[in-house]
């Protein structure tokens, strides 16, 4: 394991990984022929695509870094007090990010006197201008990077009151279900919180997730009405991380970092039978956030915890993910430049058909998504890093 307990490797690394994977399906949509078991699944659909795996993964990773947020954040000294104000800018920040993405879908480009593309390029500089991890200054060069972050600020607020949706464009922005961004905001506000103050207790975090299960188990049977996006899953998610989080705590000898990717293999496969067994209740469905696709995605975060953990930290292979490394350090960055790269696109070239469909198409698309992460780590040399 890194000596440094403030970053464990493997979870970088995973990280890294998930953000990869969710690049690369994300460019699903320039794609024809796409194998079904690659895909999202509908709606309705009693299927668990690859794809519906991701965001799950992406939300276990989040919820297994709180508790080395908050103790480190502890450890330097901040209150908690301090801590809650952070979590809340944290997860503002994430809302608004998502508030805007999610809408540019319902644009009108003719009422709103911009084009979508044009809209997401000065949307994402709009991002970056705000929340880009500026250098520390005292001189002249801190009112620079005041100035930049109101410009960001203003920028944001202009394309909020010209943007008008609908097809007879009379249509305001408007929080829908938020986009992903925003549903990372609320899992990360409500599961950060709750371990900011019960942290001490992993019987109380183990309990807050089985009344997260329990939540969304009696949410999707319909016998409550919860107004927690996803009815308790995404929480499901994150403390299922906390969980992972807190058996890595316990591996305090070479022994027992040994035999942790045991217990993380013995927990994921649990929880798939879990998943199995309630899929005699409820359909498998990432849309409706069904139980058997939560049981089932913290089944396979398990096991793919325990396969990176004993690669990365037990074996010492980090190296081997190092081209991926931006993907997982600079994850935010990572995921907006798409929203320039494909607007940029539309202006300047059309692929080929033979580039997308089929296995060439995949490949296509796994090419683009390590094309975004080199263009990650080229804007992290460039010091341009989004930062929450």
């Amino acid at each position: 394991m890194n000596n440094d307990q403030s970053r464990i490797l493997s979870l970088d690394v995973f990280r890294a990984i998930t953000m990869v994977l969710m690049i690369f399906v994300n460019d699903f949509w320039s794609l024809t022929g796409v194998p079904i078991w690659l895909e999202h699944a509908k709606a309705d659909q009693d299927f668990l695509g690859f794809s519906d795996i991701i965001f799950p993964c992406f939300l276990f990773i989040l919820g297994m870094a709180i508790p080395y947020a908050v103790r480190n954040r502890l450890a330097r000294g901040d209150s908690r007090s301090k801590i809650l104000i952070h979590i809340v800018l944290r997860s503002v920040s994430l809302l608004v990010m998502g508030f805007f993405t999610v809408n540019i879908g319902h644009l009108n480009d003719k009422a709103s006197g911009i084009s979508r593309e044009w809209f997401e390029i000065l949307m994402v500089i709009g991002f970056f201008l705000r929340w880009n991890l500026y250098p520390k200054a005292t001189d002249w060069k801190k009112y620079l990077y005041t100035g930049l972050q109101i410009s960001g600020v203003l920028m944001l607020i202009l394309l909020f009151l010209i943007f008008r949706g609908g097809k007879d464009g009379a249509e305001f922005m408007k929080p829908s279900w938020w986009g992903i961004l925003g549903l990372i905001g609320w899992t990360y506000l409500i599961s950060a919180l709750l371990y900011l103050y019960t942290g001490k207790s992993p019987l109380i975090l183990i309990s807050l997730w089985i009344l997260f299960t329990i939540i969304n188990i009696a949410s999707q049977a319909g016998v409550i009405h919860t107004p927690i996006p996803g009815g308790g899953a995404f929480q499901g998610f994150a403390f299922a991380g906390i969980a992972a989080t807190l058996l890595l705590d316990l591996a305090t000898t070479s022994e027992r970092r040994s035999k942790l990717p045991l217990f993380y293999l013995g927990a994921g496969t649990l929880l798939i039978l879990a998943g199995l067994g309630l899929r005699n209740f409820f359909i498998i469905s990432k849309i409706h956030a069904t139980p058997p696709w939560v049981f089932l995605c913290n089944g396979i975060a398990f096991g793919f915890l325990a396969l990176v953990y004993y690669i990365v930290d037990l074996k010492g292979k980090a190296k081997w993910f190092y081209l991926i490394k931006p993907a997982g350090t600079s994850t935010l960055t990572c995921y907006l430049i798409p929203y320039v790269y494909y607007s940029i696109g539309t202006f300047m070239f059309t692929l080929p058909a033979f580039l997308s469909s089929g296995a060439v198409g995949l490949l296509k698309s796994f090419i683009y998504a390590m094309i975004i992460i080199g263009l990650t780590a080229l804007l992290g040399k460039l010091r341009i890093k989004l930062k929450i």
